[in-house]
């Protein structure tokens, strides 16, 4: 069942009422245009406070973040290593995937091979939890890292089947594909946008590279005390389900803020969902709740 955008990012305006008065919003709308938003910063729920850092590179890269994920990548297809919760939450990324692109693009959800005729890029792929089951599902796959140890992983686990040995493996990154004028019909990117130095730069980047009319995903973790409590606290430092250090919570997104940087890109969101986790059954579920985990599926302007 698709889940629609929550009302409150739905109309036009995206009614930020939480965070700020309509003059304020103008303002910040103004500013994200030009300032990344790894800059930004809260002290309460009725404030949005632009820090003037200033911007010394166009790269969206992290070296720091490249050097972290570079240490583990080895263990990407361990499924009880540190991408353990990647690999638990998979088929519920893919079902909203599956279901967005699907009525967006009119192909048969329930058909084996929906995604046949489609160009997908997987932007930040790892070691391609994600870029096979979407090679599977018939799309013509590009998976991109900037890490050149999860591209060899990624190579070497797709070629050990037929079906996921086509997909174009590249060590590059989203703004090298824009110089190279490439371009697909669905762009995504999941859980990378929060590890990026510029995310509004990454965005545009992204929107770069989508066809007009084509499909952008992303998803990524709600700045919210409780995602702090529950992805930082409990589960780097509590549960060990990821290494200590794996986010920082100054570098997480709101949905609204998420919104409006696609917006600036030429991206408007359609639809909204949020990954809810049992501890009583260990899996994870789509919901409406946006509070931690949360995906979202825009389409680019333009026919």
């Amino acid at each position: 069942m698709a889940l629609k955008l929550p009302s409150k990012l739905r109309n036009q305006n995206l009614q930020i009422t939480r965070y700020c008065n309509h003059h304020r919003l103008l303002a910040a709308t103004r500013l994200f245009s030009d300032r990344p938003v790894s800059n930004l910063s809260t002290t309460d729920d009725s404030k949005i406070i632009i820090k003037n850092k200033p911007q010394t590179t166009t790269s969206s890269l992290k070296q720091h973040e490249l050097a972290k994920f570079a240490a583990i990548s080895d263990t990407w297809w361990d499924s009880e290593g540190p991408f353990k919760p990647l690999h638990v939450m998979n088929s519920t990324r893919i079902a909203f995937i599956r279901s967005a692109l699907c009525r967006h693009f009119s192909k048969d959800p329930n058909c084996a091979r929906p995604f046949e005729g489609l160009k997908i890029v997987d932007v930040g792929c790892g070691g391609g939890i994600l870029s096979e089951p979407l090679a599977r599902m018939g799309a013509a796959v590009t998976g991109v890292d900037a890490v050149e140890k999860n591209i060899n992983v990624a190579r070497l686990h797709a070629d050990l089947d037929p079906e996921t040995s086509t997909i174009e493996y590249c060590c590059t990154t989203a703004e090298k594909l824009v110089e190279e004028q490439r371009k697909f019909d669905a762009v995504i990117a999941l859980e990378v946008i929060e590890h990026v130095a510029a995310p509004a730069e990454f965005c545009k980047s992204l929107a770069a590279l989508a066809y007009p009319g084509g499909a952008t995903v992303l998803s990524t973790i709600n700045r919210s005390m409780k995602a702090y409590a529950t992805a930082i606290v409990a589960a780097e430092y509590l549960l060990h389900w990821l290494p200590k250090g794996t986010h920082q919570w100054s570098s997480f997104l709101t949905p609204e803020e998420l919104v409006l940087i696609l917006q600036r890109a030429s991206i408007n969101v359609k639809e909204m969902a949020g990954f809810v986790y049992s501890p009583l059954t260990g899996r994870w579920s789509l919901s409406d709740d946006i509070s931690v985990n949360f995906i979202a599926f825009g389409t680019k302007d333009g026919q």
